[in-house]
């Protein structure tokens, strides 16, 4: 992938300046354009050999375009903040937002590529790493994003040269140090590696764009017509995505599914209920504050029929911990911010670091629950959010943390009588609105959708269970148990993996 970024392209300086002098007046209205737009963000990866000149063309396009409207993201190790939490959280939290666009001077692609050069991973490994980022990809450039990947290429002899040139002037010393010295050696590794992870990430949504680094004026005009074109390209388009993203539901033929199976009479006398709260939750106080808890977290993710019990199951499992080691995230409408985002943005923000619990009451399944019934996404969107989420998941399950879903259920007249006690009493008035009534009349759309997701997205690491909830007690007590479950199986190390 590399040869012709070995031909010595050059552009003589009376050129280059003529060139730029238009190319920036064009950059700088394709940028207003898109800010004015705001319906797409643009990652911008700059990647390559060291000495390749990836600080010197982020430098210039901060000098063609506005830099209130760019962001500049330079990964190196990972903080404690960061080793605490999975691999992609740090740069899903330094995404650009819609309208903007965002350099990353290193990316994903970074650890990987020096890790299997120094043989801390094997080819098998990388490969499995570069399946997630291509998935990882697909998913923003069907959220709108436009990802432009630049590698910028240097054969041994040019990167010698420039390792020569840098430390002969002052100015740019610095930048050359032993660790740059003993990379050279290794410089034919990384082609080896690199050509491996380049073509197994050079995708129709995202292909890699090699640069000859050799040349400041040739690599600087390739990469801004580069973006500039794909900017001016996406807009056009009407940002329209162009590939398939998921395959159709399969219908049901007869009137069975996973709710109409579960048996709603289940139900619990006060007494035995309160022994067992008692039990459950003396239990999950001391698995959380077991010494092996300290290395993994915990996720609960709670769903269901409105009145179904989310919030009175969460208190019972709030009240058996400390509360600076858990924090309830309570899931609405999204808000500005989070709209400029990829719709998984506003949950990734809240996963939990090493030793914490995170309680979502309601969760990223709203895009396959509320968002299709509502209509509020295309169906291509929430077509393709199962995979997504399982992605999303399965990313958490790997960094150790415990995902625990839960569905409850209740059937309709129980529903009713909630709500009319509800509306009854006085502290619990602002818990029944409009919205709730009107969902009633959509219960069938919402009971199709609930199926249809339980199908789809209950995984070996992270199944669903679905919690017979017409009695209150019932639910709770079987919530506890299987949170304590879980963790029982985590501390023992008989989690998968451990």
């Amino acid at each position: 992938m590399f040869e012709s970024a070995e031909l010595g392209h050059q552009i003589d300086n009376k050129t280059f300046r003529k060139e730029a002098d238009v190319l920036r007046v064009e950059l700088l209205k394709a940028q207003y354009e898109l800010k004015e737009a705001a319906q797409m963000p643009v990652v911008l990866l700059i990647s390559g050999a060291d000495g390749a000149g990836k600080s010197e063309t982020i430098n210039t396009l901060y000098e063609w375009m506005d830099p209130r409207f760019l962001a500049t993201h330079a990964f190196t190790t990972p903080t404690d903040e960061e080793r605490d939490r999975p691999v992609m959280w740090r740069y899903w939290r330094s995404l650009p937002p819609k309208g903007r666009i965002g350099m990353f001077a290193g990316s994903w692609y970074s650890i990987p590529i020096a890790e299997r050069i120094d043989g801390k991973l094997s080819e098998l490994q990388v490969d499995k790493q570069m399946a997630e980022i291509n998935r990882f990809e697909a998913m923003l450039v069907n959220e709108g994003a436009l990802v432009l990947k630049f590698w910028f290429h240097l054969s041994k002899e040019s990167q010698k040269a420039r390792f020569k040139a840098m430390e002969s002037d002052p100015r740019t010393a610095w930048r050359v140090t032993k660790e740059s010295w003993a990379r050279l050696k290794t410089h034919g590794k990384l082609m080896e590696v690199a050509g491996h992870v380049l073509r197994t990430t050079n995708t129709a949504w995202a292909p890699w764009i090699v640069v000859d680094g050799t040349d400041d004026n040739y690599r600087n005009l390739t990469v801004g017509r580069t973006l500039l074109d794909a900017i001016k390209r996406k807009i056009s388009d009407g940002l329209v995505q162009s590939f398939p993203v998921a395959p159709p539901i399969s219908p049901r033929y007869d009137a069975r599914d996973v709710l109409s199976a579960l048996d709603l009479s289940l139900s619990l006398a006060k007494d035995a209920y309160e022994k067992q709260l008692a039990k459950w939750q003396g239990k999950l106080s001391e698995l959380v504050r077991h010494p092996k808890f300290n290395d993994k977290a915990l996720v609960l993710v709670f769903e269901g029929a409105d009145a179904a019990g989310k919030g009175s199951a969460i208190r019972r499992i709030s009240a058996a911990m400390d509360a600076r080691q858990y924090q309830i995230v309570p899931i609405a409408a999204p808000s500005d911010e989070e709209s400029a985002q990829p719709y998984l943005w506003r949950f990734w923000r809240h996963v939990p670091r090493k030793g914490r619990v995170a309680i979502f009451d309601r969760s990223w399944y709203g895009r396959v629950l509320v968002e299709r019934i509502e209509g509020f996404c295309k169906e291509a969107d929430w077509l393709r959010a199962y995979a997504e989420i399982n992605d999303f998941e399965h990313e958490l399950e790997e960094a150790g943390i415990a995902v625990i879903k839960f569905w409850l259920q209740i059937d309709p007249d129980e529903q009713l009588r909630r709500f009319k006690e509800r509306e009854a009493t006085e502290f619990k008035r602002f818990k029944i609105t409009e919205d709730d009534w009107r969902n009633r009349d959509k219960w069938d759309a919402y009971r199709e959708a609930a199926c249809d997701m339980v199908d789809r997205t209950s995984t070996g690491q992270a199944p669903w269970i679905l919690v017979e909830a017409n009695d209150k007690r019932f639910a709770r007590v079987k919530i506890l148990k299987a949170v304590c479950e879980r963790l029982e199986a985590m501390v023992a190390g008989k989690e998968k993996g451990d």
